[in-house]
């Protein structure tokens, strides 16, 4: 019975547009697009609220470059890049109520291709005064994947 019922609920969640993933302090979107596309979009999500992009990682480039050199042959993404960028406004709030909160800063956005699986996703902050960076981070992913 729990188990139909969690299934019902997974169901119900991605009807209601919620996370196709929100486990272990990550959550994912699904992209329905190419990974390019997806980058595109998150770049313009990005822009769009007023944010710079400072770095843009090609963590999925570095694993595949470096996968025989560590004695591996697992290929883990096809694709993988994550936006860093700050915001003054926010960053500014939770700081001033925390300085501490300087340990999630800057923020996140990444993208992924697992054959073809394109994801769009973040990094959970810790429940409190970090919400307000949650929210923008969910406000992107979803602006980004068309929610």
């Amino acid at each position: 019975m729990k188990r139909g019922f969690t299934a019902a609920i997974a169901a119900a969640a991605l009807l209601l547009g919620a996370p196709v993933s929100a486990q272990d302090g990550v959550t994912t979107y699904d992209f329905e697009g190419s990974f390019d596309d997806a980058i595109f979009s998150v770049e313009s999500a990005i822009v769009g609220q007023g944010l710079v992009i400072d770095y843009v990682s090609h963590v999925g480039d570095m694993l595949n470059r470096t996968r025989e050199d560590v004695g591996s042959d697992v290929t883990i993404f096809d694709a993988a890049d994550i936006f860093i960028f700050c915001s003054a406004v926010t960053s500014r709030s939770v700081m001033e109520t925390d300085p501490m909160n300087i340990a999630h800063c800057p923020y996140g956005i990444f993208v992924t291709d697992r054959e073809g699986e394109v994801s769009v996703g973040y990094r959970n902050m810790p429940e409190g005064p970090m919400q307000e960076v949650q929210a923008l981070l969910d406000d992107i992913a979803r602006e980004a994947v068309g929610q």
